[in-house]
Formats: C-alpha cells, structure tokens, sequence
C-alpha cells in the first residue's frame, strides 16, 4: 500500500485516525495498540505471507533484547542477533546476486529460485540491528512488547524510512498523543500533502523523461547528448523529490498522531561540499552508517589512510544496501573516493585564493559537488553497468552515430497519451527539469517552510515563507492536494521496492 494511492487516502487513513482517536480517549496504550495493529495490516496488505516473516523478525529480536538483560550473555546473544539479521538479509537480498556474479567470472551456475524481496526489509533489519548492538553498548532493554513492534512497525516510516532510532521513538509511544494537537494535526496534514505534490506532481512527471531512455541504454542502445543531458539530470530531481517526498509525508502522518519522525533531507543539492552533501541526504542512513559501521571500524582514529580506507568501506557497504548489483556498488564506491579527496582536501594547506571572490569559490565548489552527485546517479539508476557507460558517453556526446535514442513523442498527463513531435517533447522535458532544478535549489524544503521540530531548536538562516494556520495556507493545500489526486491517476513508479 502505497502513500499515494486511493487505498491508503480514502480508507486506510481516515480509518486509523479514527480508530486511534477513539481508543485515545481510552488511554495511551490502548492508541499505541490501534497503531500497532493498523501498521501490521498496512505492511500485509502488500503480501501477506510476508507479514508473517516481519512478525517473526520482530518477535526474534525482542526475545533476544530480553535475554540481553542478562550481562554475562549480553555480548554472545547480541552477536548472534546482529549476525543472524544481518544473514537473513542476506539471504532475501543478495543471494541471487551473488551467484549470477559467481557465473559471470566462469563459476558453476546453481540453482536458485529468486525470491521477492520483503517491502522495507533493509529499513526494519537495520533498526533492529541498531537496537541490539545499542542495549550490547548498555542501553535500556525494552520490555513492552506492543511499544517495540510500533517501533519496527510505525506505517509512517515503515517503507522508506525514515531510519529511526529506539531512543527517539519507543519515549513517545509511551506518552503518545500527550502533546497532541489541533495545530499539530493541521500541521501534519499541510506537510503530507507537500510531500505528496512532490512525490506524483513533480518525480512521478519526470519519470516519463528518465525511464524510456535508461531502459534503451541498459537494452544497449545509444543516446545523443541533449536526451542524456535530460534523461540524467531528470532522474537527479525524480530521486530527490520521490525520496524526500515520501520522508515529508512520513512527517506529516507521524503529526498526526503526536509522533515526531527525524528530518531525513535538508535541501541536499545546495551542498557545497560531499561532505556536507552527506549531512543533508539521507541523513537517518548517514547517521546509521557512521554509529554503526565508519566508527566501530576505526573512524579517522587510526591514521588518514585507515581513515579513507574506512571511508571507502563504509559507502561500498552502503552502495549495496540500496541494492544487489554491481551499479550500486560502482555508485557507492564512488561517494568513498568522493568522501576520502573531499577530506584530504580539507586536511590539506587551504590555497591562497588570490583575488576570487568568495561568492565565485562557493559557486564553484556548488557545481563541483552538484556534478560529483550527477555522475554518480548514473550508475544509481542504470540497471548494467553497459548502459551506465553508455550514459556517460552520451552525455560527453561520444556515442555512436545513427544509433542514437528516438524520442517516441508521447507525453502523458494523468495517464492520457498527448502526442508531440520529438523536439516539442525534448523542450517539454526540459523544462520541466528547469523547473524542477530551481525548486530544489532556490526555495527552502519542506521542514524548513513548516518550522518541524529541527528547524525550531537550531533556527536556519530566514525564509521568505513560513507555513501558518490560516485561510490561505488552507486554499494553497487544498490545491495541492487536488493536483496530486489528478496525478494519481497516472500509473506510479515506486522506488523502494529494492530497498
């Protein structure tokens, strides 16, 4: 089930809202139940084999907390926990990958019968993990059964993300709905129907410019530059806006029922740095990956060349979490080496910078990031390696002539076909990129507009606009709101299912 789909907005939402604000007035346990069962049949509804899984993986991992309160045992059980998750997920996610790469350097081809990945498994395996190796480190063992699986099952958060943390979430359910409001509910709902805009309006459009043209070069076609330049550049802002709009509208949902979800993006394409890049996308995951894998490997304490090496193992590790394949692993190795020249360029004499103006060096240092993170969303999203090289070679205007992609003229606008000539469609196109381009780096995100919970403790530099609870914020949701259900009727593409 979908967050932009008729199902969840029409029957599972308003369905759990009222539920919750009956069993609400009951006492708080009885609304973390009403949301724990609601976010165990958000997550069947999907495939419900698979939730009997989920449920085993929640009940495994809790039973193992219990047994961790036992000190003599603390270190041995949490081992076995964090080896076993870390199995299992490797099991539904990787082996497949791992004998098609064994074929492919002339290994034996065994047999395996490809199995569908589980919806979220990378998000509520890595949160699991989290809990166990925090409560090894002396954290608290949570006893509450209904408390630890609204933590793994929260629907919000549940399929991407963002990654939250058992200290920042199980607090709240215990007093869930204490704070709650009617400002904090309209609140919630005003950034929900953002990220939704974001999601079918602006990334579910720019995908009829992306997909086509990687699927003729993983197909091992050609491209000319202009239709790489906006094949590439679309699918920069459809991730962006796909991602951070599903991470909005996990804020807003979580508002509404007095649960406050980290921020996982600040406007990450301003970055001027890799490093800062990384302080602003995905930060839940970023977070995850220097707590848990940067730091216990060593971290920068060992000297610069353990420090890039760790680096570098950190981001391929993290490549691969996004998905079993050789691009991943490319894309992430390229934000290790990316990471470790970004640090040694810091640790280094800074040059004089004679008479550049600071706005100029800020400038390049903006674009030197922004083509960094460019490149590499080539192989983030080609499904070969071939048509990743194939992209790069079009955009550079290498690729062969007379093979070259052929637009086939067809726009669609809430799943109605408008035919246009190529060029026409080209111009469209990159437009709507332009467009897109600008939002992303001139107007401030979603949380920073909406003033959520980050944005009031540690205030950013001023906006031109500020959400308030009035009529005309009112008017401008309720438009927003009706374009994306005009959106919807368009068929959607969902980019978690690797995850």
């Amino acid at each position: 089930m979908l967050f932009s789909s008729f199902t969840f907005l029409f029957q599972f939402l308003p369905a759990t809202a009222l539920a919750f604000a009956a069993a609400r007035r009951h006492s708080p346990r009885a609304g973390i139940m009403v949301l724990a069962g609601a976010s165990l049949v958000f997550y069947g509804a999907w495939k419900p084999i698979y939730l009997v899984l989920f449920l085993a993986s929640i009940g495994f991992n809790f039973s193992l907390g219990l047994l961790m309160a036992d000190p003599a045992r603390r270190r041995a059980v949490g081992v076995f926990g964090v080896t076993f998750n870390l199995a299992a997920l490797c099991y539904f996610k990787y082996t497949g990958f791992a004998l098609n790469s064994i074929a492919a350097l002339g290994g034996p081809q065994l047999p395996f019968d490809s199995v569908i990945l589980p919806l979220g498994i990378s998000f509520f395996t890595f949160q699991q993990i989290a809990y166990l190796v925090d409560v090894m480190r002396g954290a608290k063992v949570e006893r509450d059964i209904v408390s630890y699986t609204l933590f793994v099952s929260f629907f919000p958060h549940l399929i991407a993300g963002p990654l939250v943390h058992h200290a920042e979430m199980i607090p709240q359910f215990k007093r869930v709905g204490a704070g709650r409001t009617a400002g904090m509910a309209a609140r919630g709902v005003a950034i929900f129907v953002a990220g939704l805009f974001k999601k079918v309006v602006i990334a579910d459009n720019l995908s009829q410019f992306v997909t086509p043209v990687f699927a003729h070069l993983d197909a091992g076609g050609d491209v000319t530059a202009p239709w790489a330049w906006l094949a590439t550049l679309g699918y920069t802002l459809q991730i962006y806006f796909d991602f951070s709009g599903y991470s909005d509208m996990a804020l807003g949902l979580g508002l509404m029922f007095g649960i406050r979800l980290p921020v996982n993006f600040r406007s990450p394409y301003q970055a001027t740095s890799i490093i800062e890049f990384w302080r602003r996308w995905h930060i839940t995951l970023s977070r995850f990956l220097r707590d848990y894998l940067y730091i216990p490997l060593g971290g920068n304490r060992h000297g610069e060349i353990r420090r890039y090496g760790n680096l570098l193992l950190t981001m391929l590790l993290g490549g691969l979490w996004h998905g079993a394949g050789w691009n991943f692993v490319v894309w992430g190795g390229l934000h290790g080496l990316y990471l470790s020249a970004n640090h040694l360029w810091r640790g280094m004499a800074s040059p004089a910078n004679g008479d550049w103006p600071t706005s100029l060096i800020k400038v390049a240092r903006w674009a030197t990031t922004f083509a960094a993170v460019v490149i590499a969303w080539v192989f983030f999203r080609a499904d070969t390696i071939g048509g990743a090289w194939r992209m790069l070679a079009g955009l550079v205007g290498a690729a062969p002539s007379g093979a070259a992609y052929v637009s086939p003229g067809i726009l669609r606008v809430m799943d109605l076909p408008v035919l246009l000539d190529a060029e026409r469609l080209q111009l469209v196109g990159s437009i709507a990129v332009a467009l897109a381009l600008v939002i992303a780096l001139a107007l401030p995100n979603v949380p920073q507009i909406f003033c959520y919970r980050e944005y009031r403790r540690a205030p950013e530099p001023a906006v031109f606009v500020r959400w308030r609870p009035n009529a005309a914020w009112a008017l401008l949701v309720a438009i927003a709101f009706t374009m994306a259900l005009f959106g919807m009727w368009q068929r959607l593409e969902f980019l978690y299912f690797q995850f």
